[in-house]
């Protein structure tokens, strides 16, 4: 029996090409030219005798062939990843205290910290939720030794990982967000979702009021399904039963927030920088979760 094998090189410049939005950022995040990256999906295509973009459009569009293989190539290319990691880096023990916002908790990490979990079995990772400006707090008197949080202005900058796009977002039966004033379900002051919503509605002449303020973003869900208020989320947050407003729903957009880790100094070998490293390259990638971007800046 013979057997053919997808060349990973190949799939790896088409997941970078789709995740870093060009083929000009995929080449200088490759250290390659862009007529070399250009090939390496014309093989692909050609080896799989599949196109795997829309022809003639600018930016390019994944096809559905396209759109099939990324989920393949993430996979397999963190597969390939985990296993070089496991087996090229000596075992390592130890205890991390790892703090971030209970939404990245939920809808960031399950998938990377499995992974993580699967290539340093013996490593303890003790999470800790709370608001952003808390845990750097935490941070700053070095309770915690990781943080993934969000980027808050005048606040000591942390090392850049994405950014979220934020949408109001209402139940797929409620009529929240028609009435006047808007009901708003908010985490407590300080925190960017309120203040990116309350200053896009007072722009807008939009009137609001508080509806419900809560700590936990399972009470601002939970306010937002029984029809009582909208709420502020990033899109892996829109679960089942949830809908992101519309400009026909009379709400403006919002900004995007910078997701941001920040981490102490520690030894290479530290179970926290080893940590670091695999939020870093995950989140970077887009591999929380499904990747979205389907739209590809055509500059070849």
């Amino acid at each position: 029996m013979s057997y053919r094998n997808i060349d990973l090189s190949l799939l790896r410049t088409f997941v970078t090409v789709v995740e870093a939005g060009s083929v000009t950022e995929a080449a200088r995040r490759l250290n390659l030219t862009q007529p070399a990256i250009s090939q390496h999906l014309r093989r692909l295509e050609d080896w799989l005798q599949k196109p795997l973009f829309k022809a003639s459009r600018r930016p390019k569009i994944l096809t559905s062939d396209g759109e099939l293989l990324l989920g393949y190539a993430t996979g397999m290319l963190r597969m390939n990843d985990e296993a070089l990691t496991r087996f090229s880096r000596p075992d390592i023990t130890g205890r991390i205290v790892l703090g971030t916002p209970d939404l990245y908790a939920s809808f960031f990490l399950p998938s990377i910290l499995a992974d993580f979990g699967r290539t340093y079995p013996t490593v303890q990772i003790d999470l800790r939720c709370a608001l952003s400006i808390q845990l750097l707090a935490e941070f700053e008197a070095k309770r915690i030794d990781l943080v993934l949080a969000t980027q808050l202005p005048g606040i000591r900058v942390g090392k850049f990982i994405r950014s979220e796009p934020l949408f109001f977002v209402t139940a797929e039966n409620s009529d929240a967000h028609r009435k006047t004033p808007l009901p708003l379900a908010m985490l407590p002051p300080g925190n960017l979702y309120r203040d990116y919503a309350i200053a896009a509605l007072e722009s807008h002449g939009r009137p609001w009021r508080l509806a419900c303020e809560s700590e936990s973003i399972g009470g601002l869900v939970a306010s937002v399904q029984s029809g009582l208020a909208v709420t502020v989320l990033t899109q892996p947050a829109v679960t089942q039963g949830l809908r992101i407003c519309s400009g026909f729903d009379g709400v403006p957009n919002l900004p995007s927030v910078d997701l941001v880790l920040y981490q102490n100094r520690e030894k290479s070998d530290s179970p926290a920088r080893h940590l670091s490293d695999y939020l870093m390259n995950r989140m970077h990638m887009g591999g929380s979760g499904p990747m979205k971007n389907s739209l590809i800046a055509s500059d070849t």
